[in-house]
């Protein structure tokens, strides 16, 4: 956590530029929403790499390496701004599809917590994914969970 600290307070007074694959930096994405509630537990991880797998249309064999490339990047992120900006080179359906996969994630350990949607509503602006479409998403997202007994 102390050089967490230090990274976030230290000396760096301009981002790093990176030229990223946008499935990667959609990656980092997912793993960013899986930590916001701070916990990023191997569910959520398996809901990542079936979504890389399903809906960005990733071949079995890459998604272990972009979902590794996405938690290493996630790790040393300042922000969802970083990402977004690759992510914005995909065609607007795949960033539906991407703002789907973030409720997708949210919900993986049972239901979304008020900053993970903040996040999302976020990433979707920066993404220029509207509220419709955005809202659309979350309602997949949602039929796509199974029902739990309560």
């Amino acid at each position: 956590m102390l050089e967490g600290l230090k990274r976030l307070f230290g000396g760096r007074t301009e981002p790093v530029k990176r030229d990223l694959d946008p499935q990667v930096a959609a990656a980092a994405l997912l793993v960013e929403a899986a930590l916001v509630d701070g916990v990023y537990a191997n569910l959520e991880s398996d809901q990542i790499a079936e979504i890389l797998l399903d809906s960005l249309g990733l071949d079995a064999e890459r998604v272990d390496a972009v979902l590794a490339q996405g938690e290493e990047l996630a790790e040393d992120s300042t922000g969802a701004h970083e990402f977004t900006q690759h992510v914005k080179k995909l065609p607007l359906l795949d960033r539906v599809k991407v703002i789907e996969g973030l409720y997708l994630v949210s919900m993986a350990d049972g239901a979304a917590c008020k900053f993970e949607e903040a996040f999302i509503r976020h990433v979707a602006s920066l993404l220029h994914v509207d509220d419709i479409r955005r809202a659309q998403a979350r309602r997949r997202a949602e039929s796509r969970q199974p029902q739990r007994l309560t």
